[in-house]
């Protein structure tokens, strides 16, 4: 006899499937778009009529097109390719760093649109969440006035609460327990969704960036905060409360840099912008600028610091031993020298990297990487689940 429970569970394990399935598909087209129907059911391993029925409602939903013009005819109804229809929806993305807020708009792609950099030292966490709002708004009238808004994808440093979309702590913004999420969600009326920037990275590398990051990925953030993320496979490691990626206190060597944890040492208080900034008694952005023009003092600060920042991905290869390695890190793609440092480091000290010249890479988003965070948090939850609730409440395509 059937118990009463199964019914639901089974609908759930059905829907889930079908989840599932559709994102199979939708991520089909993103690596190889414009794909036909039956080469997507090659790839994916789902049947035709499955991979029919899912085009025919992301199609409905507007995240596909059709390119007529494209197919190749035969007996029969002609092989009509699809794509992603980069056209009509936009991605909300607002990254919150130490001194500036970026607010940007991406397409399906990950493409960035638009981005605007606001300064916000001084503000309070809704002020400056209130004032994001009134940003994103101009960008929508300003740049996409035709476009639908899927949401906002929020992206920030410190220990964020993804499930609750809460800033539990970020010292440097002196923020405990913020709710991002409820606060956008209200000002913006949008879906929100809010994850810590390492994690967002993961997730633009994964779907929009480095190959390999899909076998498996550590990306190190090196800012004014130093963290770090990692996934395996489909799972992106959280933690309970998503606290995972903490490596801000992780020791280095050679190193007396007084910690507000009250050690000395630590990664984030030795390499963080601001105290490079302050040993060289210049502003970040002048000082990295020296080191680009090739100033000889400025360089030396950040091949420096580039060896410590390696000695923390020695550590991470070691234990995680990922197919890819991703430094984000300004000075990695502006100042000569500072990537072969850190793989140097590594070279020297992991027992498990073979070849870091092929391990250890710069970001796929050089000088978007924060608004490509923000909008990857976004992005991640569409990819996951087209049919899920994110499109529930936007009209459907005609």
């Amino acid at each position: 006899m059937t118990s009463r429970g199964d019914g639901p569970q089974r609908t759930d394990a059905r829907g889930a499937r079908r989840s599932a399935s559709a994102s199979a598909v939708l991520r089909a087209i993103l690596d190889d778009g414009p794909i036909a129907r039956s080469t997507i059911a090659r790839r994916t391993g789902l049947s035709a009529a499955a991979v029919t029925g899912h085009a025919a409602e992301l199609l409905h939903r507007g995240l596909l097109r059709e390119l007529p013009g494209a197919g190749r005819r035969s007996v029969g109804r002609p092989h009509v390719p699809v794509d992603l229809d980069t056209a009509r929806h936009v991605a909300g993305a607002l990254h919150l760093a130490v001194h500036h807020a970026t607010v940007a708009l991406l397409d399906l792609r990950g493409n960035v649109l638009v981005q605007h950099e606001e300064p916000h030292d001084g503000l309070a966490a809704e002020d400056l969440l209130a004032r994001a709002a009134e940003i994103l708004d101009d960008l929508l009238l300003g740049h996409a006035p035709d476009r639908e808004p899927l949401g906002l994808g929020v992206a920030t440093g410190g220990w964020v609460d993804r499930a609750s979309g809460t800033v539990v702590d970020h010292p440097l913004l002196d923020w405990k327990n913020v709710p991002v999420r409820d606060l956008l969600a209200e000002s913006t009326g949008l879906a929100v969704e809010v994850d810590g920037h390492a994690r967002a990275l993961v997730h633009a590398e994964r779907l929009f960036g480095h190959p390999k990051a899909r076998e498996s990925v550590v990306q190190l953030f090196a800012g004014n905060v130093v963290d770090a993320a990692f996934a395996t496979g489909a799972t992106v490691h959280h933690g309970p409360r998503s606290a995972a990626g903490a490596v801000a206190h992780l020791p280095v060597d050679d190193s007396a840099e007084p910690c507000r944890c009250g050690r000395t040492g630590c990664l984030e208080a030795t390499v963080s912008e601001a105290t490079l900034a302050r040993r060289a008694g210049v502003p970040f952005p002048e000082l990295l600028a020296l080191a680009t023009a090739g100033e000889t003092a400025a360089v030396r600060m950040f091949h420096d610091r580039a060896r410590l920042i390696g000695q923390a991905a020695a550590l991470l290869l070691d234990v995680l031993n990922p197919a890819v390695l991703v430094v984000v890190d300004r000075s990695v793609a502006q100042v000569p020298g500072c990537l072969p440092a850190i793989r140097d480091e590594v070279r020297e000290r992991s027992r498990g990297c073979a070849d870091p010249a092929e391990t250890v890479v710069p970001t796929s988003f050089p000088g978007t990487e924060l608004a490509t965070a923000g909008g990857a948090v976004l992005l991640d939850v569409l990819y996951d689940d087209p049919l899920g609730p994110l499109l529930s409440g936007l009209p459907r395509a005609s």
